[in-house]
This record gives structure tokens, C-alpha cells and sequence, in this order.
């Protein structure tokens, strides 16, 4: 597809006096325009869905998922996967991000970059990929060469392949397994796609993170009982939790996260179940760290030691 025909390239109707508007005139037409980026992704929910459904089931098979982009793209994926390990207390290697002309690349621009589509395969080869993984192809044009590069290679070894884009029949999803197109429109500032395509692709990053998270059992109730507590703000946030899951006293919940050196999950299932630090310890293992499911196990079974 030629570039001047995507949508992400036209010319919005709503904008193009936008030299000779107000700043609030302005602040006011992206307001505008910003308030369909919701309704868009809406509309590929289902999609998305599919696409969590797998990576849960990659990643409870020892997989890791992948996100490749290069420009607005690889940054976006780079802001979510970086918030894993501090949110769910995941590894860096569960959920990462490639992006086009290297590290350096995310925060200054490397020219010409993104038109390498072998360097795609290449820095995947780079991550050791297996079948077992899955990639995401982030692209709002979706005819980037070095996520395409990224995608042929990941679908060629069997992993599961994502495009998220923001143009119908798109590129990058000639060569995927499942295509994410949510289509926002053309951009206020023409072809400045880190705006509505950009936010577009992070609300959708953030739920197949944070979903799959949960099905992982790092979410207990809507609280992060993963989370990472090796700061005084993340001790206080630990304190918390246990706190209004188990309407314990301050000092209650400080003593007993000493114990569990801060750990939240086992912590909650002392406090619900009545049990010991190694009993909790050894039923989360067995219920795959599902908090609720550990709770119910142990009330039912106090035999374990």
C-alpha cells in the first residue's frame, strides 16, 4: 500500500486551519480527536482477547513475549515492558522490547533505522527465540520494514505473531497469526502517529499486559500482590494491601511482611488461612501462585506441610 493512501497519513478535516488556531482552539481539536481512541479499540477487542488467550498460554509454558518496533512504536513497548518486573515482580526477560537502531534508539531517533528489515531478524535471532514465545509487531503504519523483518523471522521458528497497527489490511499482518488494526483515524498534526495511534497502541499494550498478568495469578482481587516491594513507597504499598485484604492492624501487616521478607502473596494467605510461612509458601506453588485459588486450597486442606 502506498504511504499517501493510509490512514494514518491523510489530512484531518478537523485540523486543517491549525496554524491559524487559538491554543485553546487547538488544546480543544485534539481533546476532540483523543476521545475516539477508546472507541477504536473497542472495536478490536475480540482481537485482542484472542491475542492475551495465547501469550497467557505461552508464558505459562515458559515463553516470553516480545515487542518490536522501532520510533514511537519501540518506546511505547518499552514503557510497558518495563513496568512488569516492578508491578508483577516478573522477570526482564518475561516481557521485552526490541527496538530498531538498539537501546540508544529510545532516546534519540537513529536515522533510517527502521527501513532495515533484516536487522529485525537479526536482533530477534539476538534473544535466542524459541516456538514458544510470542512477538508483537508494532507498526501504525504497518508496513514498517524492521518489525516485518522481526515478524517473518518469529512466524518462520513458530513462535506466536502479533501486528498491531493503526491501517486496515496492513503489512505487517500478511505474515502474522493474529492482526490488531485499530484504525483512529488520520492524526490532527498530519502523519504524527505518536499521537492518537500511538495512545491507541498503548491502552492495547497495557491490556495485554496487565491481563495476562492476572490470568498468570499475579493479581489478587484488583490489587498487585506481585509487586515488587524494594522501596519505601512499594513497603508502604505491600503494607496496604494486606491491610484491606485483611483488615489487620498497621503494625500487624509490617510484622508480618518482615517475616515474608515483603512478599505480598503469602502474607495474604497466612493471615486468611490461619497458616504458617512455609504452608502458604508451599500451597502457592502447588495453585501456580493464584492467591484466591491458594486460600480455598489451604481452607480445605490443612494437611499440608
Amino acid at each position: 500500500m502506498e504511504l499517501s493512501k493510509l490512514t494514518t497519513e491523510s489530512r484531518n478535516p478537523a485540523s486543517t486551519m491549525l496554524d491559524q488556531m487559538t491554543i485553546m482552539e487547538i488544546l480543544q481539536t485534539i481533546n476532540n480527536e483523543d476521545k475516539s481512541v477508546a472507541f477504536a479499540v473497542e472495536e478490536v477487542l475480540p482481537v485482542v482477547k484472542r491475542v492475551i488467550e495465547k501469550t497467557v498460554e505461552s508464558l505459562t509454558n515458559g515463553g516470553r513475549l516480545f515487542y518490536i518496533g522501532s520510533g514511537t512504536s519501540g518506546r511505547i513497548g518499552m514503557m510497558d515492558a518495563s513496568e512488569c518486573p516492578p508491578t508483577f515482580m516478573t522477570s526482564p526477560e518475561m516481557v521485552q522490547t526490541i527496538m530498531a537502531g538498539g537501546n540508544k534508539a529510545f532516546f534519540q531517533a537513529v536515522e533510517n533505522a527502521e527501513d532495515d528489515e533484516n536487522q529485525g531478524e537479526i536482533d530477534l535471532i539476538s534473544r535466542n527465540l524459541t516456538k514458544n514465545d510470542v512477538v508483537i509487531g508494532i507498526t501504525a503504519s504497518g508496513r514498517t520494514p524492521y518489525p516485518i523483518g522481526g515478524i517473518k523471522y518469529a512466524k518462520k521458528i513458530g513462535a506466536f505473531t502479533v501486528g498491531l497497527s493503526s491501517n486496515t489490511n496492513s503489512l505487517i499482518n500478511q505474515y502474522t497469526d493474529e492482526g490488531i488494526e485499530v484504525v483512529v483515524g488520520p492524526e490532527v498534526l498530519t502523519g504524527s502517529t505518536r499521537m492518537k495511534a500511538a495512545t491507541a497502541h498503548k491502552l492495547i499494550l497495557n491490556m495485554i499486559s496487565t491481563a495476562t498478568m492476572v490470568k498468570l495469578g499475579k493479581v489478587y482481587e484488583n490489587l498487585m500482590v506481585d509487586v515488587n516491594a524494594n522501596n519505601f513507597k512499594l513497603k508502604e504499598r505491600a503494607k496496604n494491601i494486606l491491610m484491606e485484604t485483611t483488615h489487620i492492624s498497621y503494625e500487624k501487616a509490617e510484622n508480618v511482611l518482615e517475616e515474608t521478607n515483603y512478599e505480598v502473596k503469602p502474607a495474604i494467605v497466612m493471615m486468611k488461612t490461619n497458616s504458617s510461612y512455609q504452608q502458604s509458601q508451599s500451597a502457592l506453588q502447588i495453585c501456580n501462585g493464584n492467591v484466591g485459588q491458594t486460600i480455598t486450597y489451604l481452607l480445605n486442606n490443612k494437611t499440608i506441610e
